[in-house]
């Protein structure tokens, strides 16, 4: 038990990784690199949006791919959200009925990446034990794991990853997510562009992190919302800078200098 603990210890520290503070987790790590690998037999493509958003916490997701049967009806869903998050469909074709073959095509390419070394971790997205040694094997190359699934999800595969998110905690927080949105454009007769424009902001505070005030760089916030949305741009919304497009938005945000400093700092009224 205390070489475990040893050892975990080990990995957290390599990553700057804490597990007591999810908010240094998404600083610290904000330059490495992440592979989205998708099992889409055993994941929910109403989700693709807050696992890039989940997986961009802890780096830029460079690698996006998508495994599954695209023959099969089980794999429409996913098609339309492909293209808006630049994800990869691979073909793996069911060559027995009622048997997922995903896996191993997904198990091989995982291993590939790790070998060429092209990314710092993996986000491993299923509820299939069949990952487990998988996640282990990246664990043992020095590679941070995050694991998403459902909360059925076997314990040995959670327990494998680094990190592990239950979806279920994911779809809570976008119900909550889209009332509140929902709420704001109802009373503030908001397009749907505009109401969009706000959420993407406020996430992409999520991602980076705040301090027990709520504040966080908005120079951070801006490399996220490119993340989030790869053509972002304020001159789109009217705005030659960040800072002039969320001042505009003060019913939203809120804006400090900080004395002496040229940083410039945002905070959320979403919890307000």
């Amino acid at each position: 038990m205390r070489l475990l603990t040893s050892t975990f210890r080990g990995v957290i520290k390599r990553y700057n990784f804490d597990m007591t503070n999810e908010n240094e987790t998404a600083n610290d790590l904000k330059e490495k690199r992440v592979a989205i690998l998708i099992d889409g037999d055993n994941a929910q493509s109403a989700l693709m949006e807050q696992i890039v958003v989940e997986a961009s916490r802890y780096g830029n997701a460079t690698i996006r791919r998508i495994y599954g049967d695209w023959t099969s009806s089980n794999m429409r869903s996913w098609k339309d959200t492909l293209n808006s998050f630049a994800f990869q469909p691979f073909q793996q074709f069911a060559y027995s009925v009622g048997k997922n073959s995903t896996d191993s095509a997904m198990i091989i390419d995982a291993m590939d990446i790790l070998h060429t070394n092209l990314v710092d971790g993996f986000c491993l997205v299923s509820s299939d034990s069949d990952y487990t040694r998988l996640a282990t094997r990246i664990r043992e190359s020095g590679k941070l794991v995050i694991g998403i699934g459902k909360q059925m999800t076997p314990r040995a595969f959670v327990s494998a990853c680094d990190v592990f998110i239950y979806t279920e905690n994911m779809i809570e927080r976008e119900r909550q997510k889209k009332k509140l949105a929902a709420r704001q454009q109802m009373s503030a007769k908001l397009s749907e562009d505009e109401a969009k424009l706000i959420d993407n902001i406020n996430q992409a505070i999520e991602m980076v992190g705040t301090d027990d005030d709520g504040w966080c760089k908005l120079s951070e916030v801006g490399t996220a919302l490119r993340r989030i949305d790869s053509g972002f741009d304020p001159r789109t919304y009217g705005a030659k800078q960040l800072a002039t497009l969320v001042r505009a938005r003060k019913a939203y945000f809120d804006l400090k200098k900080p004395t002496g400093k040229s940083i410039i700092l945002i905070r959320s009224k979403e919890e307000d």
